[in-house]
C-alpha cells in the first residue's frame, strides 16, 4: 500500500513539475486558438519545435481525412521495398492509358506505351501530388495492408490507407484515400527528417523528395524562400491540410493543419481554410524567428 502511495506521489509531482509543464507552449496555444476562432469547419493543429521539444496540440489526436497528404505513407512504404531489394530508383515500367485516373497530376496526359522509372514516378507523386503514380506506388508498396502494417510499426496507429484497401470500405467511406491525426503526421515527417524511417539513408532520400514541392502557395509562401522545407499538402472539397517541417535558424519546427467538414468548399486560392492555413504558418515563422521577420 506504502508503495502505490509513493507512484502516485511521484505521478502527481511529476505532472506538475515545471518539466513537464514546459513541454506545451501555452503562449502560442493561446494565440493558435485566437486565430482559429471563428473557423467555419473542423480543425486540429499540431506543432512541435524540435530544439525545446515544446509543443501545442489542438485536437491534434482527432482523426482527419488526409486527402494527398497520404502519400508520405506511400513513400515510406516504397522505400520499405526499396532497402529490401524489391524495388529499385531506376526500374523501368511501362504507362498504359487504362491507368488513366483523374484529379491532380500529370501522368495522366502520358501517351500510352510512355517509357517511365520509379524515381520519376515518386517524384511526381511526391512534387505534383500525382494520383496515376501514386496508386500505381501504392500498389508496389504492397498496398494498404502493407503500408498501414509499416505506420503500426512507426506507432502511428491511427495513419492508415483506406483506398484500394481489404476490409476498409466503411472507412473509406468515411475519411476517402486515407485518414491520420496532426500529430501522427507530423511526427512521420519527423521522424523522415531524423533518418528514423526504414533506415537513415532512405529517409535522407525521402526528405529531398519532400522538399522540392510545387505546391507552394500555401504554407510555404510563409516562409522565406532561402529556408529548407519538406512538405505535403492534401485537398478534397469538406477538407484540406498540410504538414510541414522547417529547417528554421533558430531551431527546426514541425506542425501539420488538418480540416474537415469545412464550409467554403471553393478550389481558388482565397478558400477560407487554405488562408487560414497561411495565417498559422505565418504566425508560427514570426512566432519562432523573432530575429528574421517574415511578411510577404
Amino acid at each position: 500500500m506504502r508503495t502505490k502511495f509513493l507512484f502516485l506521489l511521484l505521478g502527481i509531482l511529476l505532472f506538475s513539475s515545471p518539466i513537464y509543464a514546459q513541454k506545451v507552449d501555452k503562449k502560442l496555444e493561446n494565440k493558435l486558438k485566437t486565430l482559429i476562432q471563428n473557423f467555419h469547419g473542423d480543425i486540429g493543429i499540431y506543432v512541435k519545435n524540435l530544439k525545446t521539444q515544446k509543443e501545442v496540440l489542438i485536437h491534434a489526436d482527432s482523426v482527419f481525412p488526409t486527402a494527398s497528404i497520404i502519400k508520405v505513407p506511400i513513400l515510406a512504404a516504397v522505400f520499405d521495398k526499396i532497402e529490401k531489394g524489391a524495388l529499385q530508383l531506376d526500374q523501368k515500367f511501362i504507362y498504359r492509358s487504362s491507368q488513366q485516373y483523374g484529379g491532380s497530376g500529370l501522368m495522366q496526359f502520358f501517351k500510352d506505351s510512355t517509357e517511365t522509372d520509379l524515381a520519376t514516378m515518386i517524384g511526381l507523386m511526391i512534387s505534383y501530388s500525382d494520383n496515376v503514380t501514386s496508386i500505381w506506388n501504392q500498389q508496389l508498396a504492397g498496398g494498404g495492408v502493407v503500408i498501414n502494417e509499416l505506420m503500426d510499426q512507426l506507432g502511428l496507429v491511427n495513419t492508415k490507407v483506406n483506398s484500394r484497401t481489404e476490409g476498409r470500405k466503411e472507412i473509406w467511406e468515411k475519411y476517402g484515400w486515407g485518414q491520420t491525426t496532426p500529430k501522427e503526421m507530423a511526427t512521420l515527417v519527423a521522424l523522415i527528417y531524423k533518418g528514423k524511417v526504414v533506415s537513415p539513408k532512405a529517409s535522407e532520400k525521402m526528405y529531398r523528395y519532400l522538399g522540392n514541392m510545387f505546391y507552394n502557395e500555401r504554407s510555404l509562401s510563409q516562409i522565406p524562400a532561402t529556408i529548407k522545407t519538406a512538405s505535403k499538402t492534401g485537398s478534397v472539397d469538406d477538407a484540406r491540410g498540410e504538414v510541414v517541417l522547417v529547417n528554421a535558424p533558430s531551431a527546426d519546427y514541425v506542425f501539420c493543419v488538418l480540416t474537415n467538414h469545412i464550409q467554403d468548399q471553393s478550389w481558388t486560392k482565397t478558400n477560407e481554410a487554405e488562408e487560414l492555413t497561411r495565417k498559422i504558418s505565418h504566425l508560427l515563422w514570426n512566432y519562432f524567428e523573432p530575429k528574421h521577420q517574415y511578411n510577404p
